[in-house]
């Protein structure tokens, strides 16, 4: 009866694997309409958040059903392209478009393409092996991308579109496997030097602090990243100093979903160090807030540091957006 279950199984799989369709050789250009969307819903004339000035905002849609759920944001090409993937393995691509006073105008050229696995093919194994929760850009031009449920580090290779980069695995800390089912690898910076620096979502040691590791001499190390009340880490993005902007979300049923942006300290980032960032902003109601689960950084041409913050809409259409905003960092404060 087991060896049974066991064809009929894998039968399934085989004709789900038939059922899907082939890779296309390049992205495929996406419909994508975006409606500006103020700071402050209840105040258009807000323009600050701590110390964030607020440069414009995206209620990104798609009649695409593929398109949704972005979790994890990279920048390409001179921070003039955006690079997300989502829930279900998929990449997305999009020019950035800003008007002459630098703010956020909208998106040109948007492509939505299924990740390739590491055969050349669509990802297999369903959705469990889909979940990619984090991308960050490599010093090479590659692609270094975490993914969870199924916790592995996959690094796709410089010298080709996301579409059409094939992926080898890149060696995971041995005690990522023991993360939570859903609480994985959630959040990777990438520094200049090699190094990187992921954290799980939810996986807790005895005080509470998050788990993660830092990537330094080729081996894991590993770190811990101070936990503070019900605010749990998404997304990381490097500053050119070497600091580390941290974007975290937190959700209750009475209070709903909020954001928050810390700075982590270059010098603080060592192997065995309790991280502790500080609060630049919390974004929360009546701001325009969602489920914010990535964070890219750029510089424009006067020297000013850019940070956007992209949403996850779990491919809930009806109760929550996906939401593409620009800050500037007031570094004064």
């Amino acid at each position: 009866m087991k060896r049974c279950h066991f064809f009929l199984a894998r039968l399934a799989a085989g004709l789900a694997s038939l059922l899907l369709p082939a890779i296309p050789a390049a992205a495929e250009p996406l419909s994508l309409t975006f409606e500006p969307v103020p700071l402050d819903s209840e105040d258009p004339a807000v323009s600050r958040v701590g110390a964030l000035r607020y440069l414009g905002g995206l209620w990104l849609r798609s009649g695409n059903r593929a398109f949704g759920g972005l979790s994890g944001l990279t920048l390409a090409d001179n921070g003039r392209r955006l690079i997300a993937v989502n829930d279900r393995a998929h990449w997305f691509t999009a020019d950035i478009l800003r008007a002459d006073d630098g703010r956020l105008h909208g998106l040109a050229n948007a492509d939505l393409a299924p990740m390739r696995g590491r055969d050349g093919g669509r990802i297999a194994g369903g959705n469990a092996m889909r979940d990619a929760e984090a991308v960050e850009r490599l010093p090479d031009g590659g692609l270094i991308t975490g993914f969870e449920r199924r916790h592995r580090l996959w690094r796709y290779q410089p010298g080709a579109t996301p579409a059409q980069a094939r992926p080898t695995p890149f060696t995971p800390p041995p005690a990522l496997r023991l993360a939570p089912f859903n609480g994985g690898l959630e959040a990777i910076a990438a520094f200049a030097n090699g190094d990187l620096l992921i954290v799980t979502e939810d996986d807790r040691d005895a005080n509470d602090d998050i788990i993660g590791w830092l990537w330094r001499g080729n081996a894991w190390h590993d770190i811990r990243y101070a936990g503070t009340g019900l605010f749990k880490p998404t997304d990381f993005a490097v500053l050119p100093g070497g600091d580390v902007i941290a974007l975290e979300r937190r959700f209750t049923a009475v209070g709903g979903v909020a954001g928050r942006v810390q700075r982590i300290p270059a010098d603080t980032i060592e192997p065995g160090a309790r991280l502790v960032g500080m609060e630049l902003a919390r974004l929360e109601r009546p701001l325009s807030v969602d489920n914010f689960e990535g964070i890219a950084v750029d510089r424009d041409a006067d020297g000013a540091t850019l940070i956007y913050i992209l949403s996850d809409d779990n491919f809930n259409r009806l109760l929550q957006r996906t939401l593409l905003l620009l800050f500037a960092l007031d570094e004064t404060g």
